[in-house]
Parts: structure tokens; sequence; C-alpha cells
């Protein structure tokens, strides 16, 4: 049986570049605050990679902060955020949920920020409600994501900066599923803080990083012997963030190859359309070109993962971190889907995807459809 793998908005494959340089630093060994010479080879390779990362993500290379994952470069902004004083959180309803979790667990009073039908965060209210700040609430602090993990929708967030910045807020951009998808500028698009994982972009799990401006105020996340600038304590995870910045480097140089993916998605998403009754979540919004969310009415998101899953096709049903959680997704309930939200599909192609599996995928999905609708008819007979 052929595989085709379009979970890439959950992990990536890693690339050859990325397995290559992981393998080569776990046999060189070192650790990059000793002063010899091995020492200093593990520093450079740190180094090397921040480069990379800075450059996949436009931004000075002293502002990149390695973590463990996207997670913890998340938490370590909100957080810092609400160390720093601000003690009333505008967190994107469509939000993934280690943003949502970590504001919902500080001292923080956290206040929803609704998005239309479309997923698209609402600007306005952003400014009603910035107009209205207390200063009991502190500093304003917001959150956005760049692109949506589970509809691809991608929000206005150096509209969002503009209002912020007015305000001396702050805004934090959780842009894991953008980078590498779409040319990504931190400081045009006005990011006081912006965060990324290595996993999504084809680089080995457990490493990640923030970045930050001039006006973002970190807190120490981890106490220690002052590595990443005293802003992160703890031996660096030499091989990890070696694999991360060569994925870093091979994403920022295969950017222009990955748009086309949106042809081959588009393409898709009008046969679905064409030969069944499916919702397109996000279709009237700007996406990422790799992503399609989709649903069929009566068809559940569980039976679908699984019967592809047994053509061979991986996809999945909603966020990888929620998986096995037996709810509709906090995305699609915000965008007013109802539910329709279990019944949601996501399909996420990446470096490695090919025409013919998308178009493979929507030859077994049209299948497990009519089969779905062959067993509905014989029940009811």
């Amino acid at each position: 049986m052929t595989r085709v793998y379009l979970d890439y908005n959950a992990t990536a494959p890693i690339r050859p570049e990325a397995l290559a340089a992981a393998t080569e630093t776990m046999r060189l060994g070192g650790n990059p605050s000793s002063v010899h010479a091995s020492g200093r080879a593990a520093r450079a390779i740190v180094e090397a990679a921040r480069d990379h990362v800075a450059a996949l993500i436009g931004a000075p290379a002293s502002t990149v902060v390695f973590t463990s994952g996207g997670t913890e470069a998340n938490a370590l902004a909100v957080e810092s955020a609400v160390a720093a004083g601000s003690r009333r959180l505008l967190i994107g309803a469509t939000e993934h949920d280690c943003v949502r979790a970590t504001a919902e667990a500080s001292a923080a009073i956290v206040e929803p920020w609704p998005v239309d039908a479309s997923g698209v965060a609402d600007l306005d209210w952003l400014e009603a409600r910035l107009q209205a700040w207390s200063h009991v609430d502190g500093r304003p602090f917001a959150a956005l994501m760049l692109a949506n993990n589970e509809t691809g929708v991608i929000q206005p967030v150096a509209e969002a900066a503009a209002l912020l910045r007015a305000v001396d807020g702050w805004l934090h951009v959780d842009a894991v599923q953008a980078a590498g998808k779409i040319a990504l500028d931190s400081r045009s698009i006005g990011a006081d803080t912006l965060a990324i994982a290595s996993h999504k972009i084809g680089g080995p799990t457990g490493s990640g990083a923030l970045t930050f401006g001039p006006r973002a105020v970190l807190s120490r996340r981890m106490h220690g012997g002052g590595q990443e600038r005293g802003r992160r304590g703890g031996t660096e995870n030499l091989v990890g963030i070696a694999g991360f910045g060569a994925a870093a480097e091979a994403a920022f140089r295969d950017l222009s190859a990955l748009e086309a993916q949106g042809a081959w998605r588009n393409a898709v998403a009008g046969r679905l359309s064409a030969q069944a009754d499916v919702t397109v979540f996000g279709q009237d919004a700007s996406r990422l070109p790799n992503t399609l969310c989709f649903a069929a009415s009566g068809f559940s998101s569980e039976l679908q993962v699984m019967a592809l899953d047994l053509e061979g096709v991986m996809v999945s049903s909603g966020s990888a971190c929620s998986s096995g959680k037996v709810k509709a997704s906090h995305v699609l309930l915000a965008m007013g889907a109802g539910t329709l939200a279990g019944s949601a599909l996501r399909v996420s192609g990446g470096w490695a995807t090919t025409q013919a599996e998308w178009e493979q995928f929507a030859d077994l999905w049209l299948a497990a459809l009519a089969r779905q609708q062959s067993r509905r008819r014989v029940s009811a007979a």
C-alpha cells in the first residue's frame, strides 16, 4: 500500500538536511557553554542555527531565544507579559490551546477576542476594546496567531499590531503554522513577540524559538546557568537546534515551491464541492496554501480519518494537540460551524507533498463518502 501523508500541520516529516545536521551534531557532541575546542564547535552550530531561524522569520539573530518547542515559546511570551504587569489578556478565539491554557492558568483575566464566520479576528472589536481600556488592567496585551493550525486562515496581524502599538500595547504572534509556508517578517508585521517550532517545518521535535522586539520585556522562563542570554537556563538542545537550523534554511529556500500547493488544494476543494455537499472553512479569507479544512454533514470526523487511514492516507480531524479528545473544535465553534464541527477534516501538505497525493486523497475520500451514504440507505430501508 502506498502511504500518503497529508498531516503536515501536525508534524512535517523530517527534511534530509535536518536529519543530516542532527546526526552529524550527535556524533560531534560538546557543550556550547564549554570554552575548549569541542565547546566552541558546538557554540558555532547553535549560532549558525540561530542565524537561519532569524532569516526565516525576518528577525535579528540576537533576538532569537531557543526553546523546547512552540508551546514553551508561546508560554514565555504570555507569562512575560503578565510578569510585566498585564492583568487582562485579549486572546484570539481561535488561538492554539497552548496559548489559551497558559493565559487561563495565569493570574490575569482572559477576554476572548472574537472572529467572524471566516475565522478572521474582528479588528473593530479590538479597537473599541483598547479605546475603553482601564489603567487597572495594566499594559494591553493581545495574542493573535498568524495562521490558524486547523483552517489555515491568515490573520491581519500587522493591522492588529498597529492598534496595540498606538496604546503602548504588546502583540504576541503564534507563527508556528505560518513559518515556512508563507513569507514572514516579524519586524514588518510589528510583532512584539513571535513563536515558531522546528517540527512544523521539517526539523526535529523538541525545539522551537521565540523572537522579541524592543518593546517586549521577557522574564526568565527557566533558571540555571544563564544560557540563551539569561532568558532560558539549561544546556541547549544541541542536536535539536542543529536540525532546526537546517530545516529553517531549507524552508526559506523552498517558500516559492510551497505556493504551488495552493492551486492543488483549490482544485481538490473544487472537486469535492462539485461532487459532494461540503463546507470549506475559511474559503473566503486568505489561507495558507497547504491547508484544507472542510466538513460533510453526517460524516463524522472520526469515521473519515479511520476510513482514509485504512487506505493509507493520513489526515486529521483538527489540532494534533487535541486528538483523542471527544470534543468539537473550539476554532470551528468560534466561527459558528455548529454541528458541522463534528464532521470536520483537516488536510495539510508540505515540503515533500505532490499534486498526485492531493488527487489521491480526493479519490479515496469521495469513495469513502459513497460507502458511508450507501450504508445509510441500507440502514434506512
